[in-house]
């Protein structure tokens, strides 16, 4: 199937055993160092340590990974993992080669195996009508797909793909020093917000703090705003005065860009006018 986010994702053995064995639904992508994929998602990575962790990738590479080497490698990253009890293992998808290493997507709207999918849901424990044939959208409380079922990006998920989306730079100030880096809610979490990419800003540590006190916001139309209470208290704040007005740094895709609604919410609630 289709690796939008929240739609179903399904696990399926190597060849000979050739099962499809369980699954999950699809939240985001991201590429991160091995070592940072062990930090953020621990076990969740399918290896017991991080030691286990660069062995299993080695067998994916034509050469070992070296003593200091700590390579870039893609995270999938997969939400309510449930694997199938062995009674409820099912054949290969329809048309799938054996020699298929990387997977392979369905488009249930034109696909005439739509039932065969519907019974690996229902295999899961999720019984739910699918329309896959309207556009997918991306309107609602959470960082997934509605029509399937209200899907939430966990933190360290969150983190990771906020990462990937703006390209491990401040949005605000370029910076891509990793460490102080963090992935910045919008709207905050207490306060109604969601762990979703649109909702999300990758920013330096202490500009995520004037942000989240409201002496930094982002307009509708993504450029920088600068509160006049950042000078008056503080004597300060040159930095960010050059840059107001000037657009920030924005994901690729116009899709995983700051909501224009959440922007208002935080120019309405947070930011110090």
């Amino acid at each position: 199937m289709s690796e939008n986010v929240g739609e179903p994702f399904f696990f399926k053995t190597h060849h000979p055993h050739n099962r499809v064995v369980g699954g999950g639904f699809y939240s985001g992508f991201a590429s991160l160092p091995v070592s940072e994929a062990w930090k953020l998602f621990g076990e969740g990575n399918g290896a017991g340590s991080l030691a286990e962790m660069r062995l299993q990738i080695s067998r994916y590479r034509k050469q070992p990974i070296a003593p200091g080497e700590d390579p870039v490698i893609g995270c999938v990253i997969i939400r309510d993992i449930t694997f199938y009890p062995q009674a409820l293992i099912a054949d290969p998808p329809p048309d799938f080669a054996s020699n298929i290493v990387q997977g392979k997507s369905y488009d249930l709207a034109i696909h005439p195996a739509a039932d065969y999918f519907h019974d690996l849901l229902y295999r899961m424990g999720i019984q739910v009508e699918i329309d896959l044939s309207e556009p997918w959208h991306r309107d609602g409380p959470v960082f997934g797909d509605p029509r399937l079922a209200p899907r939430r990006l966990g933190q360290q998920a969150f983190q990771a793909v906020v990462l990937h989306a703006y390209d491990r730079r401040c949005a605000i100030t370029g910076d891509k020093i990793r460490p102080v880096l963090q992935a910045a809610h919008i709207r905050p979490i207490t306060r109604g917000g969601a762990h979703r990419l649109d909702n999300g800003l990758l920013l330096r540590s202490d500009v995520h703090t004037l942000y989240d006190a409201g002496y930094l916001a982002v307009d509708p139309k993504h450029r920088l705003l600068v509160s006049p209470r950042l000078r008056e208290e503080f004597g300060n704040g040159e930095e960010f005065y050059r840059r107001a007005g000037h657009e920030i740094g924005l994901p690729q895709r116009p899709q995983d860009r700051p909501d224009r609604d959440i922007l208002e919410w935080h120019l309405d609630e947070v930011f110090l006018r």
